[in-house]
């Protein structure tokens, strides 16, 4: 799994040299005494910024109990939590519901990635 996850990230790597700079983030919808939430914190939080999703995709917390800031009016909010969405420009590229552990959410976040690579293409 290891080595899926490295040929992955060397892939995205890659192709994000190629592709212009981006307005994506990745909003981490979350609420106090989250298990999954706690759980991501201690697994993969301190991480994410370092990796290659981190720096294309910054990871933005929103509490769902909170009111939703103004320019994330258009993404739906789920009781779930952590629902993790990749937003590029304001509009949801896709969405990892729950924490499903390191090695799925890393193979999710391939897929956001690459499906942000083919929106960032149609922009062009």
């Amino acid at each position: 799994m290891i080595r899926l996850f490295a040929i992955l990230a060397h892939v995205v790597l890659l192709t994000a040299v190629s592709l212009p700079a981006t307005a994506a983030e990745l909003i981490m919808f979350e609420r106090d005494g989250c298990p999954w939430c706690a759980k991501f914190d201690r697994e993969l939080a301190p991480i994410y910024p370092k990796t290659t999703e981190g720096a294309r995709a910054p990871l933005r917390r929103v509490n769902i109990y909170r009111p939703l800031p103004k320019d994330l009016a258009s993404i739906k909010v789920e009781r779930l939590t952590p629902v993790f969405v990749l937003v590029d420009d304001g509009r949801e590229i896709g969405r990892i519901r729950g924490y499903p552990g390191d090695d799925l959410f890393w193979s999710q976040m391939a897929g956001l990635m690459q499906r942000l690579d083919e929106a960032q293409l149609a922009k062009r």
